[in-house]
Parts: structure tokens; sequence; C-alpha cells
């Protein structure tokens, strides 16, 4: 079986699943979310299984080699991604927790 075929069967997009992002098969664990456990919070592929048993070690696997064969896509939607949050916050403005605290979302006092 040549390697591609392997990680099609682990690796799915799906219009309506997780915005049609790459996920692990069957789960709503989007290739992203594996990458940020292992390269940026530094879990073990043992680990993600721990956090995540219903999926595989195989799973894992074929995420990351997807995520390496994908980097640049993943990345930007990513970015997007949090500048799409960082948006939204500056839009909605500060939360009910800032204007009982007295200050704003990026820690300012509200009042004069």
């Amino acid at each position: 079986m040549e390697p591609t075929a392997s990680i099609k069967q682990h690796i799915e997009s799906r219009p309506g699943v997780c915005g049609g992002k790459p996920c692990i098969a069957g789960t709503r664990i989007r290739v992203q979310d594996v990458y940020v456990c292992h390269e940026l919070q530094g879990m073990t592929p043992d680990e993600i299984v721990d956090a995540y048993p219903h999926i595989t070690l195989a799973d894992v696997h074929a995420a990351m080699a997807y995520f390496w064969d994908h980097q640049d896509a993943i990345r930007h939607e990513m970015k997007a991604e949090e500048k799409f949050v960082e948006e939204m916050k500056r839009k909605a403005g500060p939360g009910l927790l800032d204007r009982l605290k007295g200050t704003d979302a990026g820690g300012d006092s509200l009042s004069p």
C-alpha cells in the first residue's frame, strides 16, 4: 500500500465538519489540533492518544504527516482564524468580567 493511500484512510475533509478543514477520519479532531498538541504544547503522540482516546497512534502520525505535507496552507488558515477571533473580540468590546473589574480586555481602566 502506498503511503498517501494510508494517510487518506486516516485524514478526511468534509463540508460541514470543522469548516471543511482536514480532520482525523470520523472525528472532529483537526490536523491543526494534533499539530498544536505535538509541536506547540510538546505532547508526545502517546499523550495525544491519552487525551483523545478514540483516536490511534496511527491517526496521530498520519495527522502530523498530513500537516508537514500541507504546512503552508494549514498555518495560513490558523493565522486567519487568529485574526478573525481578534477582530470579533475588538468588535464585541469588553466582556462582562472585564466590565465588572473595571478594565477592558487589554487591561486598561475603563474609568477616566
